[in-house]
């Protein structure tokens, strides 16, 4: 039996720090420590010997203390099933239902949300006290083996985000996740003097696999950045302690804004600062060109983007040596099998691709050993999922001079108007290229004559040139200029924010909803 690297650092890496929050760095040594004795309080308190594949869900903020919850779930034999912090009770509840946890582990005011849950359906809570270097069960010791867990085992259940119905688990196994981790070390150089500032949110693939797993994976530390703040996160990365971070299209955006606020003597030290990174990377929605370049003036780093999604964990980068190019999500990493195929046709090639003109998208569709396993208790929408073991993702793409393009996804950015299939990527990229337009969501709203118009909700930029209820009407000639007449958004919003989930993506179907009574602008 092969058995599961995710938890077993070596032993030339002990003195080595793997975590540093709350102003306290924790060794190797420490955490595999720790997450032994908290393992076997979990296994005495279930009077097992190993919790084979029992599911155990966790709620406490980013922090020294995740990770060896984490890795004593996983050394116990049980599935992790990470909570949100920023959900309320409702989806949270709905989660430890669904993936039927067998238990709860919960630190601090925000681990403590869950202990009702607990407590009502009947199963163990496991509090962590928060307390640096606390948390551990008294009167057991550390001795006495633990259960041998196969790369083969699942591992974590991660839920999606719900855009197109109720979230479903997304099952992993320490062998995916390992090929996962393996791809990125590989593509991205990880180097084991490498230090990350994690600013992420730790239930989706993005914080947990790419800027957590993988840097402990390479002998790396991990820095947590606490709360994000812009101000703070700019001295981290101006600190010189920093060689890699990982973010959301939305927190650069915000890093810009307060460079834009500084001083002229901090902005000259926040750029030199950042500018000695070794990496930037950009993921989990659509990088704006204008935040890429912007980037690239003052800090001078081309973002890395890359296209991943709970399912595969990462499946396209931009090169770390090569040319990043805007707007693109590059190429298959090492590992991932892609292709693009044409939906709704009957032309399918010998080898199952389907042939595409040059310059025609088609659905990205990837197989590879990261791909998961199985929806969790779904096996009629996993089966509908795969297609001849390739897995269908729903996003929609074209291959442009050797590069991958976005065009989103087929259910919610890929619009239907005229007879004209439209990218809704495209129109929101160029209303951010607008002095005004501070952030934009471009949806179809139902319509009996086009079957989908064009609705945009802006956001418009504060001091504006004049009032933000006219910026409508200024935009619609300004596209008019620019797009294609049927690419026009038909139905003009101004908003303060877009809803977004907790990755900051932005929620399409809230968006879809903003327009029960579509405006058209005059």
């Amino acid at each position: 039996m092969t058995v599961s690297s995710l938890f077993h650092p070596p032993r030339e890496w002990s003195a080595r720090t793997a975590v540093i929050a709350d102003g306290v760095a924790h060794t190797y040594d420490d955490l595999a420590a720790r997450s032994r004795l908290r393992a076997r309080h979990l296994l005495a308190e279930a009077a097992v010997s190993d919790l084979d594949g029992a599911r155990v869900g966790f709620l406490m903020e980013p922090g020294f203390q995740y990770v060896v919850t984490q890795w004593a779930i996983w050394r116990a034999g049980g599935i992790a099933v990470p909570l949100c912090p920023d959900h309320p009770a409702r989806e949270l509840e709905y989660v430890i239902d669904d993936a039927d946890c067998a238990a709860l582990i919960g630190a601090g005011d925000t681990g403590r949300r869950i202990e009702g849950a607990a407590q009502e359906r009947g199963i163990p809570f496991h509090e962590v006290a928060t307390a640096k270097g606390g948390g551990l069960a008294p009167g057991l010791p550390d001795a006495g083996p633990l259960p041998r867990v196969g790369a083969d085992r699942p591992a974590m259940i991660l839920y999606t985000s719900g855009t197109t119905g109720r979230p479903k688990g997304v099952v992993t196994t320490h062998r995916q996740i390992e090929a996962h981790i393996r791809s990125l070390l590989d593509a991205w150089e990880w180097e084991r003097d490498d230090r990350i500032l994690h600013v992420l949110p730790l239930h989706h693939t993005h914080g947990i696999v790419n800027a957590l797993c993988c840097p402990l994976q390479a002998g790396a530390s991990v820095a947590f950045g606490g709360s994000f703040d812009p101000g703070a996160t700019w001295e981290r990365l101006a600190s010189g302690e920093i060689s890699v971070f990982m973010a959301v299209p939305t927190i650069y955006a915000k890093l810009l804004r307060a460079w834009d606020a500084a001083a002229g003597a901090t902005r000259s030290r926040w750029s030199r600062g950042a500018g000695a990174l070794r990496l930037m990377v950009s993921g989990s929605a659509a990088l704006p060109v204008p935040v890429f370049e912007r980037w690239e003036e003052i800090t001078g780093h081309r973002l890395l983007e890359r296209y991943g999604m709970t399912e595969i964990g990462m499946g396209l980068s931009n090169p770390y040596d090569g040319e990043r190019r805007p707007g693109t999500v590059g190429q298959p990493l090492p590992g991932v099998g892609l292709r693009l195929v044409r939906p709704g046709t009957g032309a399918v090639l010998a080898d199952g691709v389907e042939a595409l003109e040059p310059g025609e998208s088609g659905e990205i569709q990837v197989r590879g050993q990261m791909v998961f396993s199985e929806y969790w208790r779904r096996p009629e929408e996993t089966a509908a999922a795969f297609r001849d073991g390739w897995f269908l993702t729903g996003d929609e793409a074209v291959l442009e001079d050797g590069y991958y393009r976005l065009l989103g996804r087929r259910s919610v950015d890929i619009l239907k108007s005229g007879g004209y299939k439209i990218s809704a990527i495209e129109i929101e990229e160029l209303l951010r290229t607008h002095p005004d337009v501070r952030d934009c969501a471009v949806v179809g709203i139902p319509d009996e004559d086009w079957g989908e118009r064009i609705a945009a909700a802006v956001i418009p930029e504060p001091g504006a040139e004049s009032a933000p209820e006219t910026l409508p009407e200024r935009l619609d000639p300004w596209v008019r200029e620019r797009l294609a007449r049927y690419k026009v958004p038909r139905a003009w919003l101004c908003v303060g924010d877009l809803p977004r989930n907790a990755m900051a993506k932005v929620q399409k179907p809230a968006v879809q909803a903003l327009f029960d009574v579509p405006r058209r602008p005059p």
